[in-house]
C-alpha cells in the first residue's frame, strides 16, 4: 500500500527509534498542518470581521438609502397633490374669470346696443329738427319774399 511506513523490526517488535522517530516527524507533520489551519483559521475569522463590517456598513447605508428614498417619495408624493391642487385651484379661477369676462363682454354688447339704438334716435331726431328748421326757414323766406312784394307794390303804389 502506498504512504505505508515500515519499520525495522527488533527483538520483541518494531525498532522503538525507528517508530519513535516516524511518531515525531508525522506529530511535526502535525503541528504544521495545524499552524497552517490555525493561520487560514485565523484569515477566515479576518476576513469574516472584515465581511460583518461592510456587511453592517452596507446594511447602514441600505437603511439610510430606504429612509432616503421614502422622505423623497414622500416629498414627491406631497408636491404632486400640492400641484395637483394648485392646477385645480388655477381651474376654478379660470373658469370664474372666464364667467365674470363673458358678463362684461355681453354687457359692454348690450351697451353698444343701446349707444347705436340712442345714435340712430338722435340721428333721426337731428333729421327731424333740420327738416323742421328747414321748413322754417323756407316759411321766413317765403314770409320775407312775400312782405318784400308788398313793401315793392306799396312803394310803387306810392311813387305813381
Amino acid at each position: 500500500m502506498p504512504g505505508e511506513k515500515k519499520f525495522g523490526t527488533s527483538l520483541f517488535g518494531f525498532n522503538k527509534s525507528d517508530v519513535n522517530a516516524y511518531i515525531e516527524k508525522i506529530i511535526h507533520e502535525f503541528d504544521q498542518r495545524l499552524k497552517e489551519k490555525d493561520d487560514e483559521i485565523s484569515n477566515l475569522k479576518l476576513q469574516i470581521r472584515e465581511m460583518k463590517a461592510r456587511f453592517e456598513t452596507a446594511a447602514n447605508e441600505s437603511e439610510t438609502l430606504a429612509r432616503e428614498k421614502e422622505r423623497i417619495a414622500s416629498a414627491l408624493i406631497t408636491a404632486q397633490e400640492k400641484a395637483e391642487s394648485m392646477l385645480e385651484e388655477a381651474k376654478s379661477k379660470a373658469e370664474q374669470e372666464k364667467i365674470r369676462l363673458d358678463a362684461a363682454l355681453e354687457a359692454e354688447r348690450e351697451k353698444i346696443i343701446d349707444i347705436k339704438h340712442d345714435i340712430k334716435m338722435m340721428k333721426s331726431q337731428v333729421v327731424e329738427a333740420l327738416a323742421r328748421y328747414q321748413d322754417s326757414l323756407n316759411e321766413a323766406e317765403i314770409f320775407i319774399e312775400n312782405k318784400e312784394q308788398e313793401y315793392y307794390k306799396e312803394d310803387g303804389q306810392e311813387s305813381q
